[in-house]
């Protein structure tokens, strides 16, 4: 990917990068909606992710471009505001620029850019919080700044949240910045605190793209947000971290019967998140499969952010040999479910999904079989 990184640059804009990150995507091991609520939760980086060339300007230009567009998007340094149409893709890089100084970080000032990727889009992987992350090692190294890994996280979900106008938590930018091979990223979001956690040996991940619709930003995601808020509210705290199972019993009658559901989801899902990583520490993978899809009825059933295809495709492949369990990964309605499986599960099990599901549904999805991988980083020239 790096040579064809280079090759792209050169031909776009005529000489070489200077510099060159990487950010890979992520799988929502198990926490869906809790980061935002100032819940637990746990993620894994993939060997999939985002590419970013960069070379400064003299001039105050900031030219933008991608794989996936064809015109380059010029920027003068001075003009930090969202775009919109074909542009729009740009908003991330440029949230970044704009987050920066918020966190005490210089930004460049003129530059080419370059982003290549190589996560599928809209499988609910996070290519979002990779190039912000990408973009973020790219644009402090050009600046000469050296920021704590956590400034980078915290400035990216900052882009995110105020200038692409996603209210995510943590978690995406959390796991692509702090990922490492052959482990789970552990997101306390009060901290915000992370920490690695060992994936026990022998453990496979296969995403399953349906590729129905997966728009976040002016969305139901925003819909949940602020019904969850509304529930903390109603329950006399800031968070629904906050809020135990039998503070929860104790105060339903406060809630409306949709506010009650959505409280439900976080509060077990939370405790699920703990129950995982103590399954985890002791190699029970039966257990953490079981939770994982418990996790999935919960997203099903209370907090209604799943679809009619991912549930098919929990339930084909919850009933296939050698998957321990599955879920939807990611914000929810549409895009992929992730099955943690062990080694025995081939590609033939794989299809014979993607042939169930194209017979129900008319489409065959995408399969990828992915592995852990490491957190952004810089890359040699």
């Amino acid at each position: 990917m790096k040579s064809a990184l280079t090759a792209k640059f050169r031909a776009i804009h005529g000489r070489a990068p200077e510099i060159i990150a990487r950010a890979p995507g992520r799988i929502e091991f198990i926490g869906n909606h809790t980061d935002y609520n100032g819940g637990t939760v746990l993620g894994a980086a993939i060997d999939r992710g985002v590419w970013v060339a960069l070379a400064p300007r003299d001039d105050q230009q900031r030219r933008f471009s991608s794989d996936q567009r064809g015109a380059i998007v010029s920027v003068a340094v001075d003009r930090l505001e969202r775009l919109s149409g074909d542009e729009s893709w740009a908003n991330y890089p440029l949230g970044v620029l704009a987050a920066l100084p918020v966190f005490g970080v210089r930004a460049p000032a003129g530059f080419d850019y370059v982003a290549m990727s190589d996560l599928p889009a809209g499988a609910g992987l996070s290519s979002s919080a990779a190039i912000e992350m990408a973009s973020a090692l790219a644009f402090v190294t050009a600046a000469g700044e050296q920021p704590a890994r956590e400034t980078l996280v915290k400035a990216a979900r900052h882009a995110e949240n105020h200038f692409v106008g996603v209210p995510c938590g943590i978690l995406d930018q959390g796991v692509s910045g702090f990922g490492r091979k052959n482990h789970l990223v552990f997101i306390d979001c009060r901290g915000p605190h992370f920490e690695t956690v060992p994936l026990p040996g022998g453990v496979h991940f296969w995403i399953v793209n349906t590729h129905t619709k997966h728009a976040l930003v002016d969305g139901l995601y925003a819909e949940r947000h602020r019904e969850c808020m509304a529930a903390a509210r109603a329950l006399g705290v800031q968070l629904l971290v906050e809020v135990s199972p039998a503070a929860l019993a104790a105060g339903e009658r406060k809630l409306s019967p949709v506010q009650a559901k959505r409280a439900r989801h976080i509060v077990e899902e939370i405790a699920r998140v703990d129950r995982t990583r103590a399954a985890l520490r002791a190699g029970d993978l039966a257990a953490v499969g079981a939770l994982l899809t418990a996790s999935h009825r919960s997203s099903q059933m209370l907090f209604e952010n799943s679809t009619e295809e991912l549930d098919f495709l929990v339930d084909t492949l919850v009933a296939t040999p050698h998957v321990h369990g599955a879920r939807l990964t990611g914000g929810g309605f549409g895009g992929a479910v992730m099955a943690m499986t062990s080694g025995d599960f081939a590609e033939h099990h794989a299809n014979e999904v993607a042939v169930a599901y194209g017979r129900k549904f008319g489409t065959r999805p995408d399969l990828l079989h992915a592995q852990t991988g490491d957190g952004a980083a810089l890359l040699p020239v």
